[in-house]
């Protein structure tokens, strides 16, 4: 069955000081009417996603969880995918798995993890999918690959969900989201890093213009699966303002665009409530992209565009 596209929002939380301030964030993102509060996977100041993501489910009813992404160099996937199964089921199938190749450099460099070249990154993160993937399954599982090798393990406990999870893989770039339109649940449309972080070469990489080539690789690797893709924006920066140009030539230096293309980059909303609605309508129109996923500090912010739009 073809997905039906409403519109959807998860937030990105890094963490918080104690317990009861996670808890009380996880419950104001379920009270906003976010439907998932996911959290990356990098080894600076955030809570570790895990225990964190298992925390926020527990202190929520309805709320899902996810990981935007898990790394796949950081964990054997055997051992991943045991407590990702924990999670879905101590949550009662709430767990979104997002994974991926790995790629901010700083992380490497300060656990001396090998930062392998993309190609062979990507190589050991399509076995990591297929591993995780094959012990969800009902079935004892096996795999043999050039980097991991499954013997005949019965992955437990199963997830609650059926068939699994969903699974979520982002990429900027062919191989990565061809392997997202024929592997994954949702597919997040996200800039490339070129250079291990977020700067203005990531942004240019993240236009309109190329969004649509990204969909296009997308939808050729999907084939007749792609109606029942759910396409993911990730946002990184959210400006409820009356003055929506005045802000793009701001910011335009520092993301070497022009403001007219930095106002039509996908991964950056700017206006009022009214101009934002419309311009997740219009993407929505041209990209698919109904999951749409926005930072912590634009969560309070945002609250009148998700209840205008959450479910519609």
């Amino acid at each position: 069955m073809a997905h039906d596209r409403r519109f959807r929002f998860g937030l990105q939380a890094h963490g918080a000081s104690t317990g009861a301030q996670w808890a009380g964030l996880a419950r104001q993102v379920e009270d906003l009417g976010y439907s998932t509060l996911f959290m990356p996977d990098h080894f600076g100041d955030q809570l570790a996603p895990v225990p964190a993501l298992m925390a926020a489910a527990a202190a929520t009813t309805n709320l899902r969880v996810g990981t935007l992404v898990l790394d796949n160099d950081y964990k054997h996937p055997l051992v991943l995918a045991k407590e990702l199964a924990t999670i879905d089921l101590l949550s009662d199938g709430r767990l979104e798995v997002g994974l991926g190749a790995g790629w901010m450099a700083s992380d490497y460099a300060e656990s001396g993890i090998p930062h392998d070249p993309a190609r062979v990154r990507v190589d050991r993160f399509e076995e990591g999918l297929s591993v995780i993937k094959g012990l969800f399954g009902p079935e004892p599982f096996s795999f043999e690959g050039s980097h991991y090798r499954i013997t005949d393990h019965n992955g437990l406990p199963k997830p609650v969900s059926q068939g699994g999870p969903p699974i979520l893989v982002g990429g900027g770039k062919q191989r990565m989201l061809s392997i997202a339109g024929r592997q994954a649940d949702i597919v997040g449309i996200n800039p490339t890093m070129p250079n291990g972080t977020v700067d203005a070469d990531a942004a240019r990489s993240g236009t309109a213009a190329e969004t649509d080539r990204k969909l296009a690789w997308v939808k050729e690797a999907a084939g007749d699966r792609y109606p029942d893709l759910e396409i993911n924006l990730l946002t990184f920066g959210c400006f409820v303002t009356d003055d929506r140009h005045g802000l793009a030539e701001q910011f335009s230096p520092m993301f070497g665009l022009p403001p007219e293309e930095l106002l039509e980059l996908p991964h950056a909303l700017v206006g009022t409530v009214e101009e934002i609605i419309e311009t997740l309508q219009a993407r929505r129109e041209r990209w698919d992209a109904s999951y749409v996923v926005i930072h912590h500090d634009a969560m309070e912010a945002m609250a009148p565009v998700v209840a205008a739009l959450a479910g519609t």
